[in-house]
């Protein structure tokens, strides 16, 4: 099931997305997912007549870097033996269609697609063989990244924080199989990155546990779970589409 936030008439509301029609619901994406039982429709939208809104706003977003074996190929790098996770700030978080800004201190913006965790419950110290339960659904997040702050500075925060460099959406799914999905990003409708969620080297239950066990995670936090090989940069007017199988197609433009 696909569930979007959206702006009609000025208000911020909930729905069940079902091919172009969004079926409007009483209850919020994380308190459906969390007890269905208790949603209510109230009618339906066209989905080409609102604005769709990020899917979730996030206390915090995890990112994790070098998770697929042909990304690490790619760089002639040693697989890690943990997770490498970083944060961003949930005031880069903009929705499908919302601009991404390449801010005046940077001369290199680059995208990264990745599949991100929607986390549906409180979850502290989880074992993976229970992470499923603490997983609300999956969504997409482009990790758009300075990167030749990236290469200046000994930390990534700089690099990765910047205002819209969190693109999130258009939906969350909650019937996936994050194990062997599609995963690729087309730039002006040119495939630059392309491979499966079957070559991460953690799982999403595996990060779930590496993760809550440093930091309490809150419903509706998200864990971005890494980016596949075909990293590179983009311009201004620039139209950027990252796209998980299954999920659908996050789509940006690259504005000053």
């Amino acid at each position: 099931m696909k569930f979007v936030r959206f702006l009609d008439e000025g208000k911020n509301k909930t729905g069940i997305l079902e091919d172009n029609q969004i079926i409007e619901i009483t209850s919020s994406i994380i308190e459906t997912i969390n007890n269905f039982k208790k949603c209510s429709e109230l009618g339906a939208h066209n989905l080409n007549e609102v604005k769709i809104l990020p899917p979730v706003l996030p206390s915090k977003i995890v990112c994790v870097g070098l998770n697929y074996i042909d990304h690490a190929r790619e760089l002639n790098m040693q697989l890690p033996d943990e997770p490498i996770i970083f944060l961003k700030p949930s005031t880069g978080v903009i929705g499908n269609l919302d601009s991404i800004i390449y801010p005046s201190s940077s001369k290199q913006v680059d995208y990264e697609v990745e599949l991100a965790i929607i986390i549906s419950k409180k979850a502290h110290q989880i074992k993976e063989e229970n992470a499923d339960n603490y997983i609300g659904g999956y969504t997409i997040l482009n990790d758009v990244t300075a990167r030749d702050l990236q290469s200046k500075d000994v930390q990534w925060t700089r690099a990765k924080s910047f205002d819209t460099f969190c693109p999130i959406g258009p939906c969350i799914q909650t019937q996936l199989d994050p194990s062997n999905q599609k995963i690729s990003l087309k730039l002006n409708n040119e495939i630059k990155q392309q491979s499966n969620t079957k070559n991460m080297i953690f799982s999403t239950q595996e990060l779930v546990e590496f993760i809550s066990g440093i930091m309490t995670l809150n419903p509706g936090d998200i864990i971005s779970t890494g980016t596949p090989p075909g990293v590179g940069p983009m311009k201004v007017e620039d139209i950027v589409e990252a796209e998980v199988e299954g999920i659908g197609v996050l789509r940006n433009i690259i504005r000053n």
